[in-house]
């Protein structure tokens, strides 16, 4: 990657820009399933489908299949691994899985890093955010039953909103890399490290939780111009975002209405 700490620093990001692919995924599980009425088998097909296509990755096929499994075979995280008793062939996983998580800081280290540099990463920060909020369980239950969803959700085109989902996701993915893209330039400019960022691209694309087919695009995208203001404004990623952008905004005025 460069000199000293610049490897390190590298991987940093990549598990910020993780979490908010993570994130990203969860809010369009979310709105399918809870303005769409989506149940977890056809989610499954949906993310199953957007794989074959630009959001083709690591974690659109997990979560396909996540959301397919059933709550049978489950193991402890424990060495050796037990099989855990009381499951229920016939319920899905990921309605009896434990919503709650933590996280182990490389997050936070990367929401550091960005404001010590003023870059800024909206879509890592409410990630984050995301996951301090969950982690808060106890407050969450008290504090939701304190102020419930007022009326029911609004009837809407399940088609037309699983193409707006879809197109949301990319676009909102696009801007999440290019924040962690700006990061690492920033860090290199102010380093000395000169790092190579359509090698990082590359190298992002074997083996690691975010590999995904368009990190191919990212590289070509810096090799073609290796001071590239912003990913944005690459010419291909542009018009993929003019493109989305109607959809986003429906998304996004969906999301608030709800």
């Amino acid at each position: 990657i460069g000199p000293d700490g610049s490897g390190n620093y590298v991987k940093m990001v990549h598990n910020g820009i993780e979490y908010g692919d993570m994130q990203l995924i969860a809010e369009a599980y979310t709105i399918l399933r809870s303005v769409g009425e989506c149940s977890n088998e056809e989610l499954s097909q949906i993310f199953t489908e957007w794989n074959k296509g630009e959001l083709d990755s690591f974690l659109i096929e997990i979560t396909s299949k996540i959301l397919a499994k059933k709550d049978t075979d489950v193991y402890t995280n424990t060495v050796p691994a037990k099989l855990l008793e009381g499951t229920d062939a016939k319920k899905d996983l990921v309605d009896v899985v434990l919503d709650k998580t933590g996280n182990k800081g490389t997050g936070k280290m990367t929401m550091k890093e960005a404001a010590d540099t003023s870059i800024p990463v909206g879509t890592m920060s409410a990630a984050l955010d995301a996951r301090f909020i969950a982690f808060d369980k106890d407050t969450r239950v008290t504090m939701s039953k304190e102020f419930p969803i007022a009326g029911s959700m609004p009837k809407v085109d399940k088609a037309q909103l699983i193409k707006d989902v879809r197109y949301a996701l990319y676009a909102s993915k696009i801007c999440s890399y290019a924040q962690g893209w700006n990061l690492m330039k920033a860090a290199s400019k102010e380093f000395n490290w000169n790092i190579d960022l359509a090698e990082c691209a590359r190298i992002f694309t074997g083996g690691c939780i975010i590999r995904a087919k368009f990190l191919n695009r990212i590289t070509a995208a810096y090799k073609k111009n290796p001071d590239l203001l912003n990913l944005l404004i690459d010419p291909d990623f542009k018009a993929e975002i003019k493109e989305r952008e109607m959809s986003w905004r429906r998304v996004v005025s969906l999301s608030a209405a709800v």
